[in-house]
């Protein structure tokens, strides 16, 4: 009760302290738990500004749906797609190999999956079918679909992968390249050195047509859905091409098949605490390179989850305003917060969150 009581009186005394509300901001969400907190004692989620929740797809049940529907809430799932360690248990030869020729090693045990790997993109498929048959989803974000890599830190680890025989197999059939009888660590070193752009574009296809198959069970199964994708916010430019030449990431490939593109700019657990205004600068990238203004009408939106909670560098409660502020200029045209399980530890920061939701309203 005095929690809440306090809650009201810091929102009335900050009520004007927020730029003018934001119409194009459509979306106003939380990533990361059902925000229960919120939805205390009668008041609702539409009390707080928030009219979006993201859950992972283990998190989703029927009665959580219904709950966050009743407050007038979008219900959106977050589906790992190649982030599925566990699957390396039973089937050891969809691990991705290294450069070297080897199994490569999990960077900050970070394990990926090899993406030709049919039968674990059979398993995938089937669960983000079985997903959207369950449950009335407003949409599926794809998450984690990118190659083998950690770069969710300011010191990434980006090893070249995945140069197992059906890789190469699959690129000398795709592209008409022939390997020459190479395999292994022989076949890598010739591939980097001598025909990277070719294997970079190769790569960044397998992973787009990933993406192209997830859009089309999108629209046999519920197509009123949105399908979104959470990934790295760099620029093609930096670190030396990494985006599509490390993590096989191709935007402007994609973008005939997502929907929404959700940029993760986490300034704070990338080397940029003292520097929010650096969450701008990689929308505003972003909506150049796809050609999205942030205008009604437009087909592509642009909608970025900005780090609140504390992670690798903590995030204290003064910096909403200016995180969410630059998470909200054009070309976003919503917003999310990473994430509920982090920022509701701490009831000032809770508070201006909901003060700056509300405000954008």
């Amino acid at each position: 009760m005095r929690r809440l009581a306090c809650l009201a009186l810091v929102l009335a005394a900050h009520a004007g302290e927020f730029p003018a509300p934001r119409a194009h901001v459509a979306v106003r969400g939380v990533y990361g738990g059902v925000p229960d907190l919120l939805m205390a004692e009668g008041r609702t989620l539409a009390d707080a500004g928030v009219n979006a929740v993201w859950i992972g797809e283990q998190g989703i049940t029927a009665e959580r749906v219904a709950a966050l529907r009743a407050q007038g809430a979008r219900v959106f799932a977050e589906f790992n797609t190649l982030h599925r360690a566990e699957y390396l248990k039973e089937h050891p030869d969809a691990a991705p190999v290294g450069a070297d020729g080897e199994v490569a090693p999990a960077p900050h045990d970070w394990q990926g999956i090899c993406p030709t790997h049919e039968a674990y993109r059979a398993w995938r498929m089937q669960a983000f079918r079985r997903l959207l048959e369950t449950h009335a989803l407003d949409g599926v974000w794809l998450d984690y679909h990118h190659a083998h890599a950690s770069w969710e830190r300011a010191d990434p680890a980006l090893p070249d992968t995945c140069f197992c025989a059906r890789c190469l197999a699959r690129f000398e059939s795709d592209t008409g390249t022939a390997l020459g009888g190479r395999g292994g660590a022989a076949a890598a070193a010739w591939l980097l050195a001598e025909k990277r752009a070719a294997w970079t574009r190769w790569r960044c296809a397998v992973f787009t047509d990933w993406v192209a198959a997830f859009r089309r069970i999108r629209d046999d199964v519920r197509p009123d859905a949105l399908l979104g994708t959470f990934h790295c916010p760099w620029s093609e430019d930096e670190r030396d091409g990494a985006l599509r030449g490390k993590l096989a990431i191709d935007l402007k490939a994609q973008s005939e098949h997502v929907d929404v593109f959700s940029p993760m700019p986490y300034h704070a657990r990338f080397g940029h605490a003292a520097d929010p205004a650096w969450i701008s600068r990689q929308v505003a990238w972003l909506g150049a390179h796809l050609g999205v203004k942030g205008e009604a009408g437009e087909r592509l939106r642009i909608w970025p989850i900005v780090q609140l909670s504390d992670w690798g560098e903590p995030v204290p409660a003064e910096q909403t305003d200016a995180v969410l502020d630059h998470g909200t200029r054009p070309p976003a045209t919503g917003v999310l917060v990473f994430h509920w399980n982090g920022v509701r530890k701490d009831p000032v920061k809770v508070e201006a969150l909901v003060r700056v939701f509300r405000a954008l309203k």
